[in-house]
């Protein structure tokens, strides 16, 4: 009977974490000075009174697995569910966004995975050549991705892959709260002495129309149907995840064909899921949109403001099971790797998001950079956490240029998958050119987008 409480037990047990944190955050100054999200709190207090240290409360690995797996494909389901001002904000700025993630991922990628090489070829000789590509799941995708692929690597002998990816996005969040906070006071500071300021756009006189879209309900439900707001909204996000699970059982199938690299591949697929998720349910939002303008669709059925809460609360929850789901243990067998390729990938990632949005940005850059650090380092909640403390009344289109951007980033994205799965066919197969040619390819494919990114910004500035 007892197993029929497992999987509630945990989320109760989360809940009872994150309530512990909303107080110890109320009480305590200091968290609330240096601006430590809640969910990162209830995180580490789960780790504390888990089995790994006090042992006080029980919690089963695989169940919090699961949780983080589907939490972050519900969680951006519901974001790319939500109607957007199309007025809001620039579309260059969106493009700009979207290109920059890309490349922050390729940076992080070339730098994690050309350690971790380094590192099996020489001091450590055991380690799993590939180890390094967690490093930008881990800190630019954060931890239900990180876990996602470090797990299905472990059926190719990369010991305790899943928790090693959680170990990493947690780093991740640690470089984001660490060093983020002061990376934003030392920028507002020197603003103008770093030349910064930029000039100010005019998207600040649409604040009080983008919150009007974010607060928007459900359009008169007719009553014969008796369904609750939440109840249209779970319905929807369970259809979208549902066609992405056809997708995915689909795409597997096609590339049977191509034997274990195909395996590899789909492997990724699966771990990439909240991907395919975020795609088919940006193609469900334009084909409701197309549906209400040629008044086939007399109800908007998507409800930004609950939609909003969902994600948001799958978010929290996801972080909350990332972090007390570490194995302490894991971490001590890996530590070495672990915070080298962590500690070059942050500082690494704090230079170049400086330095590429000052050159990317006409305005708002200081925004821009905090924003986009969080991110890089954490989830897009650390991010949006750290640009509240330079924009709390949402003036700028940082946050929004974080979510369109993402959704510029997606397709991007895509070739990404197929250069792991041929960094991984490498051991797999036993053939070490090939990680050699998927190091020469990310390369390239930075070295592309970044000629793309800062040439169209020079020539737009000319």
């Amino acid at each position: 009977m007892e197993n029929l409480w497992l999987p509630a037990r945990d989320f109760l047990f989360l809940s009872l974490f994150l309530a512990i944190a909303m107080v110890l955050k109320n009480k305590i100054k200091i968290l609330q000075k240096y601006l430590i999200p809640t969910s990162i709190i209830g995180g580490f207090i789960g780790l504390i009174l888990g089995s790994e240290l006090l042992g006080w409360v029980k919690l089963d690995t695989d169940t919090l697995g699961t949780l983080i797996y589907h939490l972050m494909a519900i969680g951006f389901i519901s974001l790319a569910l939500k109607d957007r001002d199309k007025t809001y904000g620039s579309k260059m700025d969106n493009i700009n966004t979207g290109l920059a993630i890309i490349t922050a991922y390729l940076v992080q990628g070339i730098l994690g995975f050309g350690i971790s090489l380094a590192l099996a070829y020489t001091i450590l000789p055991g380690l799993f050549p590939p180890f390094g590509l967690l490093l930008p799941l881990g800190f630019a995708q954060g931890p239900g991705q990180s876990y996602a692929i470090g797990r299905s690597w472990e059926e190719l002998g990369f010991t305790n892959g899943g928790n090693i990816g959680l170990s990493v996005a947690t780093i991740g969040f640690l470089w984001a709260i660490i060093f983020g906070i002061p990376l934003l006071n030392f920028l507002v500071r020197y603003k103008k002495r770093l030349n910064l300021g930029g000039r100010e756009s005019k998207i600040s006189i649409i604040f009080k129309k983008r919150q009007d879209i974010e607060e928007k309900h459900t359009e008169n439900i007719p009553k014969k149907l008796f369904i609750d707001s939440l109840t249209i909204q779970i319905v929807l996000i369970g259809l979208v995840y549902l066609l992405t699970y056809l997708a995915l059982m689909g795409m597997s199938y096609a590339l049977k064909p191509l034997g274990s690299y195909g395996d590899t591949v789909a492997e990724l697929l699966w771990g990439f899921h909240f991907v395919i998720a975020t795609m088919i349910a940006i193609i469900a939002r334009i084909f409701l949109n197309f549906l209400k303008r040629k008044n086939w669709l007399h109800i908007n059925y998507p409800d930004n403001f609950i939609l909003q809460r969902i994600s948001a609360g799958s978010f929290d929850y996801m972080v909350v099971a990332a972090i007390a789901a570490i194995s302490i243990s894991t971490f001590k067998q890996n530590w070495i790797p672990i915070l080298i390729i962590t500690s070059v990938g942050g500082l690494a990632t704090l230079v170049y998001t400086y330095f590429l949005c000052k050159r990317i940005y006409k305005s708002y850059m200081v925004e821009h950079i905090v924003s986009l650090f969080g991110m890089w380092t954490g989830t897009i909640t650390t991010g949006v956490a750290l640009l509240r403390e330079v924009d709390p009344h949402s003036r700028s289109n940082a946050a929004e240029n974080l979510v369109l951007g993402s959704a510029v980033a997606l397709p991007l994205g895509i070739p990404l998958m197929f250069i792991l799965g041929l960094a991984v066919s490498g051991y797999r197969n036993g053939n070490p050119m090939l990680y050699v040619y998927a190091l020469l390819i990310f390369i390239v494919f930075l070295a592309v987008l970044l000629f793309l990114l800062l040439y169209r910004n020079r020539k737009k500035k000319a």
